[in-house]
């Protein structure tokens, strides 16, 4: 990213240029991403190609003003940090589904970050209702966060019996939890952009992949609630988990919502397409 691009992605979250990359800069960033960049699978149900090339994310995110899902979103993120002088890794997870059961690889892409004073964070701005700040990388007990408590674990052996990552501790797969759940199973190893290809083609195109059943734009609101938009259904969530939920009529009153709610401009209501494409 050049200089007037991180200048424009920081303008798209409303954030001034940092002087340094610390922990206090990346929580901030982290925070208003949340709430100006929606976590949305528009895309699938409007027939719009998604390419993992950091150039097409950062102009979808920016130039575009739209959202997306984990790839897209940390995807962009991701390289708005390392611009700024954070240390960025890209992170392979497999989310955990019903029963427990855990996803495809490369099902889940988030990102370990490390600032100048010191700090190593799992960043993840593409996860839909998750922390609302950076979780501590090396902490193994509970991290309070307006999202919920979570915890960063080592994983015990998956279905199979097998252990991931390697014959040490340093490089084990780790469990992050919300509220006592699982969320995701995630990978130690670095990852390049280019290695998620399969997870996006499989999560924007398989009849089992719940992003190409259903339609979602959500995000943060400013005092810590989310706002939520799922076809034709608006459903506000308190800070308290309280939920208030409507139905939008015509196809205006849901362009509009998307308009003034999420800042989505779109010529056309979003579609399920039944059985995938």
């Amino acid at each position: 990213m050049n200089a007037a691009e991180v200048d424009a992605y920081l303008r798209r979250i409303g954030v001034d240029h940092p002087a340094w990359p610390t922990t206090d800069v990346l929580r901030e960033l982290h925070l208003r991403h949340l709430r100006a960049v929606p976590f949305e699978n528009l895309s699938i149900h409007l027939g719009e190609e998604i390419v993992l090339d950091e150039k097409r994310l950062v102009d979808k995110v920016v130039g575009t003003r739209r959202g997306g899902f984990c790839y897209e979103l940390n995807g962009a993120f991701g390289a708005l940090l390392r611009a700024l002088g954070f240390d960025v890794t890209l992170l392979a997870a497999r989310v955990y589904g019903e029963e427990g059961r855990i996803g495809v690889p490369y099902d889940h892409l988030a990102l370990r970050v490390r600032s100048v004073d010191g700090g190593d964070w799992l960043a993840d701005v593409g996860f839909g209702a998750h922390s609302h700040l950076p979780l501590a990388f090396g902490d193994r007990g509970e991290q309070q966060d307006p999202g919920g408590t979570f915890r960063v674990v080592e994983a015990g052996p998956d279905a199979a019996g097998v252990r991931g990552g390697g014959d040490t501790v340093e490089f084990e797969d780790l469990d992050v939890l919300r509220d006592g759940s699982p969320q995701y199973r995630l990978e130690v190893r670095p990852r390049v952009l280019g290695d998620f290809v399969t997870g996006v083609w499989w999560n924007s195109t398989s009849p089992a992949s719940h992003f190409v059943r259903s339609l979602v734009c959500s995000r943060v609101t400013e005092d810590g609630g989310r706002i939520t938009l799922s076809g034709r259904r608006l459903t506000l969530t308190d800070p308290d988990g309280r939920k208030e939920t409507s139905e939008l009529g015509g196809d205006e009153e849901v362009l509009r919502a998307y308009r003034e709610r999420f800042g989505i401009e779109l010529d056309r209501v979003p579609t399920v397409r039944a059985g995938g494409r």
